[in-house]
């Protein structure tokens, strides 16, 4: 028995119920750490999923492409403002639509530069939207997820030949930027993003099983909520990805992605300063309006969702991290000095997954703590 238990009984009946074959939690509150494992890898195999299981992790590793550029940041390799056209000509001279549902070719000038900062906010001009305009349909033959089926340098020319929806500055959209910024830390780098990954991030923090691909290894096999398997997404890692993007691309391991949030907290990936402004609001009242995954009450810092506002038992102003739409949660709360994750296969599908079977049981326990 462990404080923990009344979380792990709750993860014990998400298995039970038939929502998903197996999943792996970790834990970490005031420095005791503490992990739970049920479960199979596939419902057709009787092969268990462990602690060190390795998971598409999905939009959780936008965290660690963050950190990546802030570590960049912060060896002076390049700056927050410095316009990106330094190393992503492609955008030398972006054209921005005359509105967002306007057709492509009725654009004006970009106002202003394209910057890091943007990228890292996702507020650069473009991004997944579900409106049905010229450009986001054109956005979504991109893919809009992972994996791609072109390079990063492929993915850059066939972008830039596509208008940004907004001014540079002036509006959060979700995901894009992130592809972007992995093209970008390559060119910076001279590189490929692997090794840079592997050189700042995961040789650093002892992460050996956090990489682009699958490494050989058995990957829990996705489901939707149906329990069906969308075959391209669930065998997409095994080989190397010629697109290798912070936007969704990263296997990881709950052991692993919890030592990685637990090290941000504490301030060893990158420099406190730098760790606030990434775990902080970013963002404006404007930039926010009209999105479904950020308002009054949800903002994002660089590559992290950020509470502004109490919405439920297991959140706090100032809690921050963000979930994966393969199944996968990691958030830490400075609060109540709790970090936890959650790594499932049930691929979510709208952004009403709370993941509350699993945040609303821990914070009840670490609240009577």
């Amino acid at each position: 028995m462990t404080k923990f238990d009344p979380v792990w009984r709750s993860l014990e009946r998400q298995v039970a119920d038939g929502r998903m074959p197996g999943l792996v939690a970790g834990i970490r509150h005031r420095g005791e750490i503490e992990y739970f494992a049920i479960g199979s890898l596939a419902f057709d195999t009787d092969e268990p999923v462990r602690p060190d299981t390795r998971f598409r992790i999905a939009s959780l590793s936008k965290p660690v492409g963050a950190a990546v550029v802030l570590s960049m940041v912060a060896d002076g390799v390049l700056g927050l403002d410095d316009p990106v056209a330094r190393w992503l000509p492609e955008f030398a001279e972006p054209r921005v639509l005359v509105s967002p549902a306007a057709p492509l070719d009725q654009t004006v000038p970009a106002d202003r530069p394209i910057t890091v900062r943007h990228l890292l906010t996702m507020t650069f001009g473009m991004g997944a939207s579900s409106a049905e305009y010229p450009v986001t349909k054109a956005l979504r033959a991109l893919g809009n997820g992972m994996p791609l089926g072109f390079s990063g340098d492929e993915f850059m020319a066939q972008l830039a030949a596509i208008p940004l929806a907004y001014q540079p500055g002036t509006q959060w959209m979700y995901h894009m930027g992130f592809d972007v910024l992995s093209v970008l830390i390559g060119r910076v780098a001279g590189t490929p993003v692997h090794a840079v990954l592997k050189e700042r991030i995961t040789d650093p923090l002892g992460l050996r099983s956090t990489s682009f691909q699958a490494d050989g290894a058995t990957l829990p096999t996705a489901y939707l909520p149906t329990l069906e398997v969308p075959e391209e997404y669930d065998q997409g890692f095994a080989e190397p990805p010629q697109f290798e993007s912070f936007s969704g691309g990263l296997v990881s391991t709950a052991e692993d992605y919890l030592t990685f949030l637990g090290a941000l907290a504490d301030d060893q990936v990158i420099p406190r300063e730098l760790r606030e402004q990434m775990t902080s609001d970013q963002l404006t009242p404007e930039q926010r309006a009209g999105s479904d995954l950020a308002g009054p009450e949800l903002s994002w810092g660089f590559g992290v969702a950020v509470n502004t506002a109490v919405t439920h038992p297991w959140t706090a102003v100032g809690r921050y991290g963000w979930s994966g739409a393969s199944g996968t949660s990691g958030c830490t709360d400075p609060s109540r000095d709790l970090t936890g994750v959650v790594f499932t296969q049930r691929i979510t599908t709208g952004t009403n997954e709370e993941f509350a079977y699993f945040w609303g049981p821990l914070a009840e326990v670490v609240g009577n703590d």
